[in-house]
Protein backbone atom coordinates (compact mmCIF):
# COMPACT_ATOMS: atom_id res chain seq x y z
CA UNK A 1 0.00 0.00 0.00
CA UNK A 2 1.54 3.28 -0.96
CA UNK A 3 1.88 5.82 1.69
CA UNK A 4 0.06 9.21 1.24
CA UNK A 5 2.11 12.21 0.84
CA UNK A 6 1.76 15.04 3.09
CA UNK A 7 1.33 18.88 1.83
CA UNK A 8 3.08 21.66 3.97
CA UNK A 9 1.92 25.26 3.59
CA UNK A 10 4.00 27.95 4.67
CA UNK A 11 2.72 30.92 4.97
CA UNK A 12 4.39 34.01 3.68
CA UNK A 13 2.51 37.19 4.21
CA UNK A 14 4.00 39.93 2.22
CA UNK A 15 3.66 37.43 -1.18
CA UNK A 16 -0.35 37.11 -0.03
CA UNK A 17 -0.47 40.84 0.18
CA UNK A 18 1.35 41.51 -2.98
CA UNK A 19 -0.61 39.11 -4.61
CA UNK A 20 -3.51 40.45 -4.02
CA UNK A 21 -2.63 43.97 -4.25
CA UNK A 22 -1.54 43.13 -8.15
CA UNK A 23 -5.02 41.33 -8.68
CA UNK A 24 -7.03 44.32 -7.77
CA UNK A 25 -5.36 46.66 -9.78
CA UNK A 26 -5.73 44.36 -12.58
CA UNK A 27 -8.89 44.25 -12.42
CA UNK A 28 -9.17 48.26 -12.00
CA UNK A 29 -6.73 48.11 -15.14
CA UNK A 30 -9.48 45.47 -17.09
CA UNK A 31 -12.86 47.62 -16.03
CA UNK A 32 -11.00 51.16 -17.52
CA UNK A 33 -10.08 49.23 -20.81
CA UNK A 34 -13.56 48.03 -20.75
CA UNK A 35 -15.18 51.33 -20.50
CA UNK A 36 -12.71 52.62 -23.02
CA UNK A 37 -13.32 50.11 -25.69
CA UNK A 38 -16.97 50.63 -25.30
CA UNK A 39 -16.68 54.33 -26.12
CA UNK A 40 -14.89 53.58 -28.94
CA UNK A 41 -16.82 50.72 -30.44
CA UNK A 42 -20.23 52.15 -29.52
CA UNK A 43 -20.41 55.78 -28.97
CA UNK A 44 -24.24 55.84 -30.15
CA UNK A 45 -25.20 53.42 -27.05
CA UNK A 46 -22.88 55.05 -24.45
CA UNK A 47 -23.52 58.54 -24.72
CA UNK A 48 -26.75 58.54 -23.59
CA UNK A 49 -25.93 56.34 -20.58
CA UNK A 50 -23.06 58.46 -20.19
CA UNK A 51 -25.27 61.58 -20.22
CA UNK A 52 -27.73 60.28 -17.87
CA UNK A 53 -24.73 59.13 -14.83
CA UNK A 54 -23.19 62.18 -15.48
CA UNK A 55 -25.85 65.11 -15.93
CA UNK A 56 -24.18 68.18 -17.85
CA UNK A 57 -23.32 71.10 -15.78
CA UNK A 58 -22.88 73.38 -18.35
CA UNK A 59 -25.96 72.18 -20.45
CA UNK A 60 -29.21 74.27 -20.08
CA UNK A 61 -32.09 72.16 -19.39
CA UNK A 62 -34.11 71.17 -22.50
CA UNK A 63 -37.87 71.27 -22.08
CA UNK A 64 -39.28 67.82 -21.93
CA UNK A 65 -39.98 65.92 -25.63
CA UNK A 66 -43.88 65.76 -26.27
CA UNK A 67 -45.33 61.98 -25.93
CA UNK A 68 -44.87 60.33 -29.43
CA UNK A 69 -48.56 58.77 -30.83
CA UNK A 70 -47.57 55.40 -29.98
CA UNK A 71 -46.92 56.98 -26.24
CA UNK A 72 -50.34 58.39 -26.45
CA UNK A 73 -52.18 55.71 -28.09
CA UNK A 74 -50.80 53.30 -24.98
CA UNK A 75 -52.14 55.99 -22.40
CA UNK A 76 -55.32 56.24 -24.28
CA UNK A 77 -55.63 52.70 -23.93
CA UNK A 78 -54.40 52.16 -20.18
CA UNK A 79 -57.29 55.07 -19.67
CA UNK A 80 -59.90 52.66 -20.99
CA UNK A 81 -58.90 49.47 -19.28
CA UNK A 82 -58.56 51.56 -15.85
CA UNK A 83 -62.44 53.17 -16.88
CA UNK A 84 -63.46 49.45 -18.05
CA UNK A 85 -62.31 47.66 -14.15
CA UNK A 86 -63.79 50.64 -12.18
CA UNK A 87 -66.93 50.15 -13.91
CA UNK A 88 -66.58 46.48 -13.47
CA UNK A 89 -66.36 47.27 -10.04
CA UNK A 90 -69.24 48.91 -9.20
CA UNK A 91 -71.38 46.64 -10.95
CA UNK A 92 -69.72 43.57 -9.04
CA UNK A 93 -70.85 46.15 -5.77
CA UNK A 94 -74.11 46.43 -7.13
CA UNK A 95 -75.08 43.02 -7.15
CA UNK A 96 -73.91 42.22 -3.96
CA UNK A 97 -75.79 45.11 -2.62
CA UNK A 98 -79.06 43.94 -0.80
CA UNK A 99 -81.06 47.17 -1.39
CA UNK A 100 -80.56 46.93 -5.01
CA UNK A 101 -82.91 43.15 -5.33
CA UNK A 102 -85.79 45.34 -4.63
CA UNK A 103 -85.62 47.36 -7.25
CA UNK A 104 -86.48 46.59 -10.79
CA UNK A 105 -84.76 49.46 -12.67
CA UNK A 106 -81.57 48.10 -11.16
CA UNK A 107 -82.10 44.23 -11.34
CA UNK A 108 -83.33 45.11 -15.52
CA UNK A 109 -80.21 46.81 -16.01
CA UNK A 110 -78.08 44.66 -14.17
CA UNK A 111 -78.84 41.73 -16.15
CA UNK A 112 -78.79 43.73 -19.38
CA UNK A 113 -75.08 44.38 -18.50
CA UNK A 114 -74.31 40.75 -17.58
CA UNK A 115 -75.53 39.30 -20.42
CA UNK A 116 -74.88 42.42 -23.02
CA UNK A 117 -72.58 45.14 -21.29
CA UNK A 118 -72.36 48.06 -23.33
CA UNK A 119 -71.37 51.66 -22.36
CA UNK A 120 -75.46 52.76 -21.37
CA UNK A 121 -76.02 49.59 -19.96
CA UNK A 122 -72.91 50.09 -16.86
CA UNK A 123 -74.09 53.59 -16.68
CA UNK A 124 -78.00 53.09 -16.00
CA UNK A 125 -76.39 50.06 -13.72
CA UNK A 126 -74.55 52.78 -11.96
CA UNK A 127 -77.73 54.88 -12.10
CA UNK A 128 -80.04 53.32 -10.85
CA UNK A 129 -78.05 50.57 -8.39
CA UNK A 130 -76.60 53.23 -6.15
Amino acid sequence: MPRQRELKITLKPLQLIACVAFGLWLGAVAIALSLWLALQLWPEHVQPVAQAVVPAVAAPAAAPEPPTNAQSEMFERYKDILHKQELQQAAEAAQGNPRNLNSPKCQFWLSQNRTAPTDKSQANVLEFCY
